[in-house]
């Protein structure tokens, strides 16, 4: 069966003019400077809200750790 009113190139491409993505909004890390997501915790330094969210530091060091471990299997 055909479609009796057909939508043109013109209403489809109209209709589809707000499906464009925006650009992420970034906001300045208070403690560090570094570019995060709004309502997010800085991936640089851990820090939320003016208060240490995560200890980066150790997440590395266990990360290394079993990595190393991995390897020396």
């Amino acid at each position: 069966m055909v479609n009796r009113m057909r939508a043109t190139r013109s209403h489809r491409d109209n209709r589809r003019s707000h499906h464009a993505l925006d650009a992420a909004r970034l906001s300045k890390c208070q403690n560090c400077g570094a570019a995060h997501k709004s309502h997010a915790i800085c991936m640089n330094c851990g820090w939320y809200n003016g208060r240490k969210v995560l200890d980066l530091a150790a997440k590395a060091a266990s990360k290394a750790k079993r990595a190393s471990a991995k390897t020396a299997r």
